[in-house]
């Protein structure tokens, strides 16, 4: 009997010990590492803008977002091994892969603003025609929650799709003074924004009949003008955020294949959007930060 209480004393002795060991090298452990921006590789946690298409050639690795690339010497350039390495990244980049967790958003111009394109988390792509060796930022969004998306939040469908970011037309003369939206013909509108509603016109389908709905939110001192669609709700109401307003319809549109939903943050109390199509001065200030201050990634036009 007493071998065994020895044994056993033993065995326990080894076990305490064995478990002192396993928690001393878990308190020793090195953390994992972060990834290293700037450092010529694709890491993850990291947007990666490459300099040519099939994200190949040199890379230019960020942790973070960043407003303009800038040019001359002072500019963000490409540092990893192969074609273009040493080369500014601004209108240089050909593709691009997302390893955040998070969606991203490269723009055509600095400040975040004109045409987009979108990355998913984990996706790696060709930029669009349009913003290939033509791109001056990109932004790392608030999430990677696509029901986060400003598209989702004013169709609550995954199937609606930005067609044209702010000042971000490529075939129309002018400058877009919002953001357009498209989903289907008599799909549900929904108001990101609260407010109360200061003006609505029906309008009519076709070219001519152009409809408006402002919703004037009082403590932000902004206004939401939404275009094109079939409002359902009048003067005066109370709106809040996720609230039906309306459908989508081509009122003011030539045609039902061009149906969409324009939204346009103005400042102050407001009763019409501001001119785009063929106006060639911006009256609004860029809606970048005041819709990813509401929780809403500026994404996505994967049409």
């Amino acid at each position: 009997m007493s071998w065994i209480r020895s044994k056993r004393h033993a065995l326990l002795a080894l076990f305490a010990a064995a478990v002192m060991g396993v928690a001393s090298a878990v308190a020793g452990a090195s953390p994992a590492q972060a990834a290293t921006a700037r450092n010529g590789v694709c890491e993850s946690g990291e947007f990666c803008l490459y300099y040519n298409s099939d994200t190949s050639g040199s890379v230019s690795d960020f942790a973070g977002s960043i407003s303009d690339y800038g040019s001359s010497t002072g500019c963000y350039k490409f540092v990893g091994a192969g074609a273009g390495q040493g080369q500014c990244v601004k209108n240089n980049a050909a593709s691009a892969w997302n390893r955040t967790s998070r969606y991203v958003t490269v723009f055509y111009n600095s400040g975040y603003s004109g045409p987009i394109d979108n990355f998913s988390p984990g996706s790696e792509a060709n930029l669009r025609d349009y913003l290939k060796n033509e791109n001056a930022a990109h932004l790392i969004g608030v999430s990677g929650d696509a029901t986060d998306n400003l598209e989702y939040a004013v169709y609550h469908s995954s199937s609606a799709n930005i067609t044209a970011y702010f000042d971000g037309y490529t075939t129309t003369s002018g400058r877009h003074e919002g953001v357009d939206i498209a989903h289907t013909v008599g799909a549900s509108v929904y108001a990101p924004v609260s407010g109360t509603v200061v003006r609505m016109t029906e309008g009519a389908r076709g070219s001519g009949g152009l409809s408006t709905l402002a919703v004037y939110n009082s403590s932000l001192d902004k206004t939401v003008v939404y275009l094109h669609l079939d409002p359902t709700v009048g003067v005066g109401a109370t709106i809040s955020v996720g609230e039906k307003i309306g459908v989508e319809d081509w009122r003011g549109v030539s045609s039902s294949g061009g149906a969409h939903t324009h939204v346009e943050m103005r400042n102050g109390r407001q009763t019409a959007a501001a001119p785009s199509v063929g106006d060639p001065t911006l009256s609004n200030p860029n809606p970048t930060s005041f819709w990813t201050a509401r929780g809403y990634n500026t994404c996505c036009q994967f049409g």
